[in-house]
């Protein structure tokens, strides 16, 4: 990796197919995502949605110009806490040319200082049972496993 700093920046359209390559690369994305070109077009109105709504931010990490990285950063108000705005981090990736050398790390801590600056008491996410190598990574960030998380599908 080069010496050059890592940049933090919400995605523009021009990005999606770097975040959808990303999304698809490992074994449970590349179940769920098509990453094709073009792009299917869902991805764009998803994208679009994401853009205009200012409680939630489609973020990059940047090197050299290239996306390496990104995550979905949503801020979620609620009656529940007084009140309170908590922080939700969805579709962690960083590009496999880059795993294992800190990056994650960096989107970790540049997006818990983000969901500070914007008042939220709390950050939580989810991550899949079988992805225990990301597990042990958020546990030392900090991040305890005080819920148990359910799902439902829906097709």
């Amino acid at each position: 990796m080069s010496k050059k700093e890592i940049n933090f920046r919400l995605a523009t359209r021009a990005d999606l197919p770097a975040v959808v390559r990303m999304l698809a690369d490992d074994q449970l994305g590349s179940q769920r995502e098509r990453y094709e070109d073009p792009l299917p077009q869902t991805y764009y109105a998803a994208f679009e949605q994401i853009d205009i709504d200012p409680n939630h931010e489609l973020v990059v990490a940047e090197l050299n110009g290239e996306p390496i990285g990104t995550l979905h950063l949503m801020f979620l108000p609620s009656i529940s806490f007084q009140g309170g705005l908590r922080a939700q981090i969805e579709s962690v990736r960083v590009d496999k040319s880059y795993r294992n050398q800190g990056i994650g790390n960096k989107m970790m801590k540049w997006t818990i200082e983000r969901a500070r600056e914007r008042g939220a008491h709390a950050v939580q996410l989810t991550t899949h049972q079988s992805r225990v190598a990301a597990h042990r990574f958020y546990e030392n960030l900090g991040f305890k496993a005080t819920h148990l998380g359910l799902k439902l599908s829906l097709k």
